[in-house]
This record gives C-alpha cells, structure tokens and sequence, in this order.
C-alpha cells in the first residue's frame, strides 16, 4: 500500500451517504488525532516502519477548513527526540489514540529527513484536502 487513507476512515464517510433503515450511520468527529513517525511506508494497518528513535505518538489539532477542501494545523505535535538511532523518517502515520486507538491516514513527508541520535524532529506544517467539489 502506498500512504492514503485508510479503509475504516473511508468507509465510514461512504457509509454517511445511506439512508437509515438501509444501515447508514452517523459519522462521529474523533476525540483525538496522533501522528507517529516511520522510516518507510506505513503500509495498510499503519504498523509497518515504525521508527526506533521514538515511539511516541504526539497529540495535534487540524484547524477548521473555512474552504470547504482542506484542513491544516492548528495545533502542531510536540517535537520528538531520537533517543538513541540513526535512521531517515520519510512518513508519518494519524492515529485515534496515544496507544492502540485506530489508524486513520498515512502520508509521504515532502522530503525525507536523517534523524541521529539526540536530534530533534519537528512537524510544522500538515495539510489534508479533498479533490474538487461541485460548486
């Protein structure tokens, strides 16, 4: 899998546009959103390339889309600390939770970035948008 959505995300949105009696359901806004960093693509659980200077998912808020197609920071994540590696981060992975929760997208980083020990990485900017909408 390539980074994208993932299919429980994609199938609850789906899932919105059925009537009730036809097992349409609501979609619920999530409690909270986690990105955690990965040195390869986090294929389709997001559990692969997990990076081993951190482990840790930090929390961040998306700001409200005044456009109608995309959302972009509010909030941004914590920065990591390597604890102790070297290795290259190219994608991260959006979670529900700290720990376990459910993984909702994966993405490419714009540009690959070396990582050693001690180093610190900071997500400064993050960007979803949907393709065009009818007017």
């Amino acid at each position: 899998m390539t980074a994208g959505l993932a299919p429980s995300l994609v199938s609850g949105w789906l899932n919105t546009l059925r009537t009730t009696g036809n097992g349409g359901a609501a979609f619920s806004a999530l409690t909270g959103t986690f990105v955690q960093l990965h040195t390869g693509d986090p294929g389709a659980a997001g559990t692969a390339n997990i990076s081993v200077g951190s482990t840790t998912r930090n929390s961040f808020v998306f700001s409200s889309s005044t456009s109608g197609s995309a959302l972009s920071l509010g909030t941004a994540p914590a920065s990591w600390t390597n604890g102790g590696t070297s290795e290259t981060l190219t994608h991260i992975s959006v979670w529900t939770a700290a720990t376990a929760g459910t993984f909702e997208f994966s993405v490419a980083l714009t540009a690959s970035k070396a990582w050693a020990s001690a180093d610190v990485f900071n997500l400064a900017t993050l960007t979803a948008s949907l393709g065009a909408q009818a007017a």
